[in-house]
């Protein structure tokens, strides 16, 4: 079996040291995916670091696996819709995607609306909260619905980043290794 690689794919502003994407870095060794501008994400620069990130691995087919938080589950969405190289990610955690199209993301993250919508071409498991100030429940099922994502509800759980308070989150760090042995 090959050995699997699990990228850490942060929202908008990068991920804290308190956010448990880079404690899962440091506590698993994943490998974080860095972008050349956190402050103003353009869609196409990002989709090209994660394309230019996965090649760089040499990976073989189905050997990667994303975990991507807010802003990062449309960049999975949105790199999957124009790569030719989707083969070789096995499966994505997608934590609480931002609503793109809310009007006070949109103007600050044009490139990123119309959000990709069609089924994503590997297994995912979309985790929300019911009170992500992001996005709401209801629109983060809409988002699992058309990413064809396998959808859990977290209850309320902010924007399930460093203020929420998870620390090292064992239970998300379950789910993607559920999601490893389907």
């Amino acid at each position: 079996m090959p050995s699997i690689h699990v990228l850490v794919l942060s929202g908008w502003q990068g991920s804290s040291p308190g956010h448990w994407q880079s404690r899962w870095e440091l506590r698993h060794g994943y490998q974080r995916v860095e972008q050349h501008d956190w402050q103003r994400p353009l869609r196409g620069d990002w989709s090209m670091r994660l394309e230019e990130t996965l090649l760089s691995l040499h990976a073989s087919p189905g050997s990667a696996v994303l975990v991507a938080h807010s802003l990062a589950c449309h960049l999975v969405a949105a790199w999957a819709a124009h790569s030719k190289q989707t083969q070789l990610v096995k499966a994505a955690l997608l934590v609480a995607p931002a609503d793109v199209e809310r009007q006070q993301l949109r103007a600050q993250l044009p490139s990123w609306s119309p959000w990709a919508s069609q089924r994503l071409p590997f297994q995912t498991r979309l985790l929300a909260s019911r009170n992500d100030p992001f996005c709401s429940s209801e629109r983060a099922q809409q988002f699992a619905a058309a990413w064809g994502s396998e959808f859990v509800d977290m209850g309320p759980a902010g924007h399930v980043n460093a203020d929420s308070g998870l620390g090292d989150w064992p239970w998300g760090h379950a789910q993607l290794q559920a999601l490893l042995q389907d």
